[in-house]
């Protein structure tokens, strides 16, 4: 529970929708509070309301106070009739950052590096297999680890590593392992 405090803006009153309670049958009510403040946040509106509420006093006795709290907009506040709103301090989220033209056109970017996935083909083989995977690929294996450009080179000249075409690795290490006069070759 607060107590009002010297906020530099005079709250204004506003309705707060308090939820139903069906073990002691009470619906839904609605009780006028002071709107405080406005915040928007990546999931939407939420107010700072002041409910009328009460404390027990140093001496043992009851006085009236304020409990505040962040409540859902739109779901649990409502306009009282005549109020202007205009006044009430309001935190909208920050612009985004622009996106730079590279970025709108080439999307946004993966995560560097490579994995390897180990495959063990037949019993009594011996030779272990693997596959080169991108780190965001949905056949990488989770918490292999990160392998940066030369070390997956290394695994990619293995005869037993296959390149994935799933995630791209195989567009990406071919030209490297093989020279990009390559890619024109069919």
């Amino acid at each position: 529970m607060t107590t009002p405090s010297d906020d530099a803006a005079k709250p204004v009153p506003v309705r707060v929708v308090l939820p139903a309670d069906p073990l002691l049958g009470h619906p839904e009510q609605e009780v006028v509070a002071r709107l405080w403040r406005r915040r928007q946040t990546g999931a939407g509106w939420v107010y700072l309301v002041g409910l009328p509420s009460y404390r027990g006093s140093e001496d043992g006795g009851v006085e009236a106070a304020e409990y505040r709290v962040w409540v859902r907009a739109p779901e649990h506040v409502r306009p009282v009739d005549g109020v202007d709103y205009d006044q009430v301090p309001t935190e909208p989220l920050p612009p985004a950052p622009p996106k730079s033209s590279v970025r709108e056109v080439l999307g946004e970017r993966r995560p560097s590096g490579w994995v390897l996935a180990k495959v063990r083909e037949g019993r009594g083989r011996g030779r272990a297999r693997g596959v080169l995977h991108a780190p965001d690929c949905e056949e990488a294996p989770e918490g292999a680890p990160l392998l940066d450009v030369q070390r997956a080179l290394d695994a990619a000249e293995n005869p037993g590593t296959r390149l994935c075409t799933l995630c791209g690795c195989a567009q990406e290490l071919t030209p490297m392992l093989r020279g990009f006069d390559h890619i024109g070759d069919s």
